[in-house]
């Protein structure tokens, strides 16, 4: 049986756009671009896949990888309200963000999300597994899962927002597998997007079934890519 309790020390670090985000010394790696961990989730998760997807459909079902600080989900529910959209949201993640830690994170008095402060809290306090309704528009199921253990409905995402760690530190999240597992459960013309720009990621996600482009990274990447679960499924080989 997988062990949830092991984890890294994880310390909170200032980000280059004022707001916060989690180093984890051990790695050198932090939950989001040392950039800005706002301006990276609102450039990669925001405005290129949901802004980008919701132009087709205002129904949307968003798998997220990666729950982490529940900083992509604030600001999903957020632009969905604006945009009058209907959202069911789930998270994956094998080590939650203690209590501590995002009271440290504080969130909460950026702008935007300060208005928005309760439903803000009613993320962070949803209980694991079980799936709550934060509004009329937007539920919520966070998942403690190991990736390699998440088993998802086929066909039933429109949107993936990957946000594992990168594959510098974590190189068995970023393989044809995984990808061919999130293939399977997403809609035909749904959408995935992600940080990573390498090239074995990219050729990776086109073996598994995806059409892949590179865009515009945020700021301090010059390159991130989106993927589109084609029509008609090419032939694998």
């Amino acid at each position: 049986m997988r062990n949830f309790a092991i984890q890294m020390k994880r310390e909170i670090v200032l980000t280059k756009d004022g707001s916060k985000t989690i180093h984890l010394p051990d790695w050198n790696e932090n939950y989001h671009s040392h950039h800005g961990a706002v301006q990276e989730a609102l450039h990669v998760f925001i405005q290129s896949g949901l802004d980008f997807i919701s132009s087709t459909r205002k129904e949307l079902s968003i798998l997220e990888v990666g729950f982490g600080t529940g900083l992509n989900a604030i600001l999903t529910y957020i632009y969905g309200v604006k945009n009058n959209l209907s959202i069911h949201y789930e998270g994956l993640e094998a080590y939650p963000v203690s209590p501590e830690e995002i009271e440290l994170l504080a969130y909460d008095q950026l702008g935007g999300i300060t208005e928005n402060r309760s439903i803000y809290h009613d993320l962070h306090n949803a209980n694991w597994n079980e799936q709550v309704a934060l509004s009329d528009s937007f539920d919520l199921l966070k998942n403690q899962v190991f990736l390699a253990d998440f088993d998802g409905t086929p066909n039933s995402v429109d949107l993936i927002y990957f946000d594992a760690f990168g594959p510098r530190v974590q190189p068995e999240l970023w393989e044809k597998p995984i990808f061919e597992k999130f293939f399977g459960v997403m809609k035909t013309n749904g959408v995935f997007v992600t940080y990573c720009a390498k090239g074995q990621v990219r050729r990776d996600l086109i073996a598994a079934g995806f059409q892949v482009e590179k865009i515009p990274g945020p700021p301090g990447k010059r390159e991130m890519l989106r993927a589109t679960k084609p029509v008609f499924e090419p032939l694998k080989r």
